[in-house]
C-alpha cells in the first residue's frame, strides 16, 4: 500500500482522527471529492473486504477495530462503481466482495406507520431507514434467498445480517399496493416492501 499505509499507521495520522467520533459515524453518507484536491493516486492499496465485512491487507486480517473504523470513514465510490479510500493527499482503490458494511443491530422507535427504524453497522455507524436511505431486497438466483441492503449514502450500502433481517420481517405486515398483497413495514413515513405474499389456498 506504500506511503498511504505508512501514513495511516503513523502516530500523527491517528491523532488527527482520534476523538472525532462523528467523523467515523457520519462520513459514510458523504462522498469524498478527490478530483479537486490534487490527491495522489496510489492505485491498488492491497485492502479487501469480504462478504462477511472482514477487512484484509494483502490477505492478512486487519485486526485493529479502530483502524477499520478509520478506513471506513475514508471510503467513497469511484465514478466506475469501484471503492476508494481517500485522504486529502492520497487516494487508492480497495476490493469489496459484496458491499463494504453489515447492518448488525436494529432499533425501532414507535410502531405501525409512525415507526422509525434504524440500524447500527459493523463499524458503529447509525443509519435510519427513510426515503433517502432505502431498503432493497435482492433475491439470490441460485438459492432464491433474499439479500437485503440499506443505503448508507452515495452508493455505500450495508447488508443486513440474517438475524437482523428476520427481526425486520417479524415486524412487518401486509399492505395492499396496486392490488398486490405485499409484506413490508413503515419507517419515517415510507413503506418498504419485503416481499410479495403468495396467494393462500382457499
Amino acid at each position: 500500500m506504500g506511503s498511504a499505509w505508512e501514513n495511516l499507521k503513523s502516530q500523527s495520522a491517528r491523532k488527527r482522527y482520534e476523538g472525532r467520533k462523528e467523523r467515523l459515524l457520519a462520513p459514510l453518507s458523504q462522498t469524498v471529492d478527490t478530483t479537486h484536491r490534487g490527491a495522489t493516486d496510489c492505485g491498488d492499496l492491497g485492502i479487501s473486504i469480504d462478504r462477511q465485512g472482514r477487512w484484509f491487507y494483502h490477505g492478512s486480517p486487519i485486526a485493529r477495530r479502530e483502524m477499520v473504523c478509520l478506513f471506513a470513514g475514508m471510503m467513497c465510490r469511484a465514478e466506475d462503481g469501484g471503492y476508494l479510500l481517500a485522504t486529502p493527499d492520497e487516494v487508492g482503490r480497495i476490493v469489496v466482495e459484496d458491499v463494504p458494511f453489515l447492518a448488525v443491530e436494529m432499533f425501532v422507535c414507535g410502531c405501525g406507520r409512525e415507526a422509525t427504524i434504524s440500524f447500527r453497522t459493523n463499524v458503529d455507524a447509525i443509519v435510519t431507514l427513510d426515503a433517502d436511505h432505502p431498503l432493497r431486497v435482492v433475491e439470490t438466483p441460485e438459492t432464491g434467498e433474499p439479500s437485503p441492503y440499506v443505503l448508507i449514502g452515495d452508493g455505500l450500502e450495508a447488508r443486513l445480517t440474517r438475524s437482523v433481517y428476520y427481526e425486520l420481517v417479524a415486524r412487518g405486515w401486509e399492505e395492499d399496493l396496486g392490488g398486490e398483497r405485499v409484506h413490508g413495514l413503515w419507517s419515517r413515513g415510507t413503506f418498504f416492501p419485503l416481499g410479495q405474499l403468495d396467494d393462500q389456498p382457499g
